[in-house]
């Protein structure tokens, strides 16, 4: 005989509370290859801890256990688990079937973490037929009798064929008839070359064994073979198995991936409305996002179309450039406006309303011991109205101020903290261009238009900049306010013809330009810039509040089924599988709730427009981010349960309460 398992002095203790239980003292052993071995003794003897050990569910504190050979000191967790998987076989008293699983699906679970690709579901059937339950291989456990639910561990036991069954009081929940149709099974399995290690404290269940191991206190006071014992024969399996390569199966490669998806939905959909109240947040997040982000692009699309067709009622004329033998001269180059052209355009009544001659350069402004670099604006009296200009903290210039050539400032806002900081401006002396100014009003804030600052501008008449500062002779641009929005068309008409007549301009070339301004669409650009952001924070805030549910509903499942990991521990789950098994169970989650509220959104920024009267426009790239999100808060909520799920070893978990 080949000589299988050996325990050389092992110690084990437990620490249970602030008590220390010695549960083996100094165990050796050896157990040969087909045997059937009975291990007995009173409760606390340590008859368990052996099988445990024995059966790599546990670890001995001190000692060696060798199994073919091999030092199991020297082996990795997931080795281990390989081990257990390939050449050992479980039956436990508890029986430990999952109750949402039919008992094929119970049977043929430890092919997922076998490492071999396939469906295992004939063998599962064929290990049923062995144990005389193909009739029942549809039902789940609940349907089954004590007995019955016992010979499905044993089938679960058999399904990879394994060189060693370890039985754990196998008929101790059993009645008198069920325990011995279970130990005709195991007198079956050890005839066929099977190896059995048993666990019991009945004499009439050990007497089926060729061996009996009878312990007491942590130690073997006996241990006894029957008269003519003989080893069953058995197949040389061990021979083609790498102990330490049974722990690197590929993921992608063996099928196991596609086992814990179908693994994770079974779970998710066996608790259909816990399942779904914990997703709630993400679908609620996500709706709520694709809705207003609908409805939102909806509206501006709307209203853009809505801004084309009215336009906007404020036109800015420039100069344009000429072109002399095809080479540009500059922007008004030819088309140089001054105070006369602004009077003309005025006096156009019926369609214009008000304007404004405007010079622009730049400046350096002097306040003290600081300077700043800043836009200069030189502008007419009604520029202050028609752009929205007139300060709330001080005035604007009067019509006496422009005449006169006054050298009267109003600041923005940058210019005031750059030069003034918390003082207040007015009525202060500032240089601009070495030239003395006084200040006399804070433009009102305005902000970023792209790249440029709005607030970094200094404003004064139009002819003191023209005069005094810049040395112009020749406004830069004129602004016009026409009398309504439908008169836009008409007033550049006029204007054009008013302009070509007075510059006795050629008609078509580009010596000038006039324009609708856009400060209108800018506006409208950062109100829905602004209030994307303001959803994306939204839906930041919804779907990690709904990760948080996700989270706290895993590390609860952890709990309720520790045992169930514990099972699958045992039967060779890797720390790993266990960790990717409820890691695509937490993102199956979130990804299910994500495209539930996709398709919730859509439907109901399709019902509020219904209701609104908006258009909507649904953003295919919002979709996409939307469960690209759910999927990342999985991964992120899950990650914590997982670890913790994978970290449990496997006899704490079997014996979790």
């Amino acid at each position: 005989m080949k000589q299988m398992l050996e325990l050389i002095d092992v110690h084990r203790t437990y620490l249970i509370g602030e008590s220390t239980v010695q549960a083996l003292r100094g165990v050796s052993v050896t157990i040969e290859q087909g045997e059937f071995v009975a291990i007995m003794g009173a409760s606390g003897s340590g008859k368990s801890s052996l099988l445990q050990i024995l059966g790599l569910l546990d670890n001995p504190d001190k000692g060696e256990y060798r199994i073919f050979g091999n030092n199991v000191n020297t082996m990795t967790e997931d080795e281990q688990a390989g081990v257990r998987n390939n050449v050992a076989g479980f039956v436990f008293q508890q029986f430990h079937l999952l109750k949402r699983m039919s008992i094929v699906e119970n049977v043929r679970l430890p092919h997922i973490y076998s490492g071999v690709a396939g469906d295992f579901r004939q063998q599962a059937v064929e290990r049923l037929r062995q144990v005389g339950l193909e009739e029942r291989i549809d039902h789940t456990p609940n349907q089954l009798s004590g007995g019955e639910q016992q010979r499905v561990a044993i089938a679960r036991a058999l399904v990879r064929d394994p060189l060693i069954i370890f039985a754990d009081e196998p008929t101790g929940n059993l009645d008198t008839k069920n325990s011995v149709e279970i130990m005709k099974i195991f007198k079956g399995l050890h005839e066929e070359g099977k190896t059995i290690i048993m666990v019991t404290h009945e004499p009439d269940i050990a007497a089926y064994a060729l061996r009996v191991i009878t312990m007491r206190d942590g130690v073997i006071i006996s241990d006894e073979r029957k008269p003519g014992f003989e080893a069953a024969a058995v197949a040389e399996k061990e021979s083609g198995f790498d102990i330490h390569g049974s722990g690197k199966a590929s993921l992608w490669q063996d099928g196991r991936f596609i086992g814990f998806i179908a693994q994770a939905f079974q779970s998710i959909l066996a608790n259909k409305m816990r399942s779904f109240l914990s997703v709630l947040g993400i679908l609620v997040g996500v709706a709520s996002v694709i809705a207003m982000i609908a409805l939102g692009e909806g509206a501006k699309a709307a209203m853009q179309e809505q801004m084309k067709s009215m336009g906007s009622n404020l036109l800015s004329i420039r100069g344009g450039s000429a072109k002399i033998r095809g080479a540009a001269q500059g922007a008004g180059a030819v088309a140089r406006f001054t105070f006369i052209d602004v009077d003309e355009i005025t006096s156009l009544r019926t369609l214009v309303k008000s304007a404004a001659g405007v010079v622009t350069g730049s400046g350096r402004i002097v306040f003290g011991n600081k300077n700043w670099s800043s836009s200069l604006t030189g502008a007419g009296f009604d520029y202050g109205m028609m752009r929205a200009m007139i300060p709330s903290v001080g005035r604007w210039f009067t019509r006496e101020e422009i005449q006169t050539r006054e050298k009267v400032a109003i600041i923005g806002v940058t210019v005031v903290k750059e030069l003034f900081g918390s003082t207040n401006p007015l009525g202060k002396t500032i240089k601009i261009n070495r030239i003395n100014f006084t200040v006399i009003g804070i433009a009102p804030a305005k902000g970023f238009s792209g790249p440029q600052d709005e607030d970094d501008v200094v404003i004064v008449p139009v002819t003191t900049a023209m005069y005094r500062v810049l040395g112009k002779d020749y406004l830069s641009s004129i602004f016009v306010e026409v009398a309504s929005p439908a008169l836009i068309e008409q007033a550049k008409s006029q204007i054009s013809t008013l302009i070509i007549k007075r510059h006795r301009l050629k008609e078509g070339d580009d010596s000038f330009n006039i324009r609708d301004m856009t400060e209108i669409q800018k506006m409208l650009s950062s109100t829905t810039q602004t209030m994307s952001l303001l959803l994306g924070s939204i839906a930041a805030i919804s779907l990690v509040v709904g990760g948080i549910g996700i989270m706290n509903i895993m590390l609860v499942s952890v709990t309720e089924r520790t045992r169930e990991i514990g099972l699958r521990k045992a039967i060779g789950a890797r720390k790993n599988d266990i960790m990717l098994q409820f890691l695509v169970e937490s993102v199956g989650l979130t990804i299910s709730g994500g495209f539930i509220g996709v398709l919730a959104g859509i439907g109901t920024s399709l019902v509020l427009s219904y209701f609104a009267g908006w258009a909507v426009k649904t953003s295919l790239m919002s979709v996409v981010l939307a469960t690209a999100f759910s999927a990342l808060i999985g991964i992120f909520f899950g990650l914590w349960p997982a670890r913790k799920a994978a970290e449990l070893k496997p006899l704490e978990a079997l014996r979790y309460e």
